[in-house]
Formats: structure tokens, sequence, C-alpha cells
């Protein structure tokens, strides 16, 4: 039996090395305070969700994304599609585009686990890194904040693409990226979609479960290594 070296790790980015500060990657601490909490746990749930599925789905349809400042106004659009499906939180335009503009530029609005740091410093002593990431343009700044970006060398984002991932596209533009045949490559997602996805193309698939998520094993691509944090990682 031969044995294959891994020399390459992809990560994801939300789930896996970051998290929303709000616990919502769309509804932000901004958004939150302008909008007011009460007035949005006293609409109807499924006034809610018809207004968030149908800003979701915009932001699906129009995800070609190159500069933070596109990205910025695509927000914009967002959250004034949510103003006016829900007047009752009355959001002003003026408020509208300070929400947006916040949700790309402060990065306060996102953090990273505490193990991330230190163990993407070590592994990259050893293996080659990068980024495989369902994400807009403004993700290299957040990198950048945690003081992580220069540890990796390649970055696939969604948005540079216009595809999402299990899409062959992302995980072959990856791969491109490092220049490192598949077989000599490893994945670490929270996303066992995305994992098959990779595997697919001969990446072996590592599953992340931060906190208290677990999957069943018949949800998981056969093979799977099942980790809590980067320190379990090799």
């Amino acid at each position: 039996m031969v044995r294959i070296m891994i020399r390459g790790m992809f990560f994801d980015l939300g789930w896996t090395l970051c998290y929303p500060a709000s616990g919502n990657w769309m509804l932000t601490d901004r958004f939150y305070e302008l909008a007011g909490r009460e007035a949005l746990s006293s609409l109807p749930e499924e006034r809610l969700e018809a207004a968030l599925s149908a800003g979701m789905k915009y932001l699906d349809d129009n995800h070609l994304i190159l500069t933070e400042d596109e990205e910025a106004e695509q927000f914009r659009q967002y959250y004034a599609m949510l103003a006016e499906a829900l007047p009752e939180i009355g959001l002003s335009q003026g408020q509208v585009g300070e929400i947006a503009r916040d949700r790309v530029y402060n990065m306060d609005n996102y953090m990273f686990y505490g193990d991330v740091v230190s163990n993407i410093e070590r592994l990259s002593r050893t293996y080659r890194l990068g980024v495989i990431s369902d994400t807009w343009p403004s993700a290299a700044r957040q990198l950048r904040s945690a003081g992580i970006y220069d540890y990796f060398q390649s970055f696939t984002l969604s948005c540079a693409l216009g595809v999402f991932k299990p899409d062959p596209k992302m995980y072959e533009h990856a791969l491109s990226g490092l220049g490192l045949p598949p077989e000599e490559t490893l994945f670490v997602d929270d996303w066992p979609e995305n994992l098959e996805g990779a595997e697919r193309l001969g990446i072996t698939p590592v599953l992340i479960c931060r906190g208290n998520r677990r999957y069943s094993d018949g949800a998981l691509p056969g093979g799977c290594r099942t980790v809590r944090g980067l320190a379990e990682l090799p």
C-alpha cells in the first residue's frame, strides 16, 4: 500500500476559523441596534423568514463581487430590501447605508476562534495553506485583522469565481493555487456537502465540529475524519 504524504491544507472560514460576533452573518450588531431587537422579535416569524430568504436569493444571484466597494453596494441593496419588506423596523436609507458599510468594513463583526492564530502559524511551518470559502472580498481584511493572512499561499473565494462550494471550480482553483495534486491535500470544513465535493476531486475531507455541532455518520463522506479544533490536525 502506497502512503501519500499530505503537503497542503485548505480551510473554510465561517464556523471553521471564525464566527459572527452577533451570532448571524447577515444581521450584525449594528443592524440589531438600529432596527431594534424588540421590533424584530415582534414580527411574525414567517414574514421575517420570507424577507431574509428574498434578500439571500438576491445575494446568491449576484455573487460575482470583486471589490469591497461592490460588496458594500450589494449589502446596501440587501438591507434596503429588508427595510422595504419589514417597514416596522423603521430603517431609513441613511441607516441602511450605514449598516452595509459596517457589515463590510467593521472587523469587530467577525471573531476568530481562540485556537486559530497559534495553530495556523504552526501548520504553516510544515504545510502549504489555502482558503476555500463562500464569502465576500472583505474576507481578506478579516484575515489581515487576525494577523494570519500571510500564512496562506492561496485564496479561493466564491465571490471571485461566481460559484459556491461544492462546485468543482472552487476546488480546482484552490489546487491550482497551491500547485499540489489533490491526493496531497486535505480540506477542513464544517459542512458535509462541501467535504463531499472536495473528496470527489481526491482531496482528503476533514469535518470540524465547533462547540456542540454534531453530524450523523451517514451525513459524512466515507473515511472523513472529525476534529473539534485545529490542534487536532497533525
